[in-house]
């Protein structure tokens, strides 16, 4: 991946932070707010559900933001079949990248085999980035191990820490999941990242993509 610039202001940090509007209840004007926000600061992208993505890539035309759509969330429970009409789907609409759910019951029930092939299929059949979520706070440190390991196999662009629904990223894993990726694959921090020194901490980690729904406080804020 590319090599993370160097942080001397939070304003350093917007061009790494994907803003978030996954919040269930969350509508147009949400989306809308967002958009705008992510223009004025230059943030890497904005990550939306698949109802807005359509909205999200025309209000993102021609700025240099990327559209980003998040596939089966948050579960990851869906079958492969389902959830590749949703991948595609959403490309269709604009999605430049997919953040997508790692199907944690196949994982947990250590069925590795079906993890790779679904992750493989999406990927191949996304035709752009994907980043694979891996809901870190549901797994043991073992596990932690083998979704980046599998996420990385499938062809994945990014390993990603959570969903931000139950459970947040912390350095820890972050650091454990760039030691597994290695430096060509990408690990994003997601979930309960709120300040400039929060999101400082997980760069520091080995995080070169920040989610958060607090993008604009990130920036603005001090570390």
């Amino acid at each position: 991946m590319a090599k993370v610039p160097d942080i001397r202001t939070p304003r350093d940090l917007a061009s790494l932070i994907d803003h978030t509007v996954l919040a269930p209840g969350a509508g147009i004007a949400e989306v809308k707010a967002a958009c705008a926000e992510a223009t004025q600061h230059g943030f890497a992208g904005v990550c939306v559900r698949a109802d807005w993505v359509a909205e999200a890539a025309r209000l993102l035309a021609n700025t240099g933001v990327k559209t980003i759509a998040v596939v089966d969330f948050p579960a990851g429970a869906s079958t492969t079949a389902s959830r590749a009409v949703e991948v595609r789907g959403a490309v269709v609409c604009g999605a430049e990248e997919i953040d997508l759910v790692l199907p944690i019951d196949a994982l947990k029930r250590k069925d590795y085999r079906y993890v790779l092939e679904d992750l493989a299929e999406l990927v191949g059949r996304a035709g752009v980035p994907v980043k694979v979520i891996l809901e870190t706070g549901k797994l043991t440190h073992d596990e932690k191990v083998v979704a980046a390991a599998l996420a990385k196999a499938a062809g994945a662009a990014f390993v990603k820490t959570s969903t931000g629904v139950g459970s947040g990223a912390v350095a820890e894993d972050v650091k454990l999941l760039r030691s597994v990726v290695g430096e060509m694959m990408g690990v994003k921090a997601s979930g309960g990242i709120r300040t400039a020194a929060q999101a400082l901490e997980m760069v520091r980690a080995g995080a070169d993509r920040i989610g958060s729904s607090s993008s604009v406080a990130i920036v603005s804020g001090s570390f």
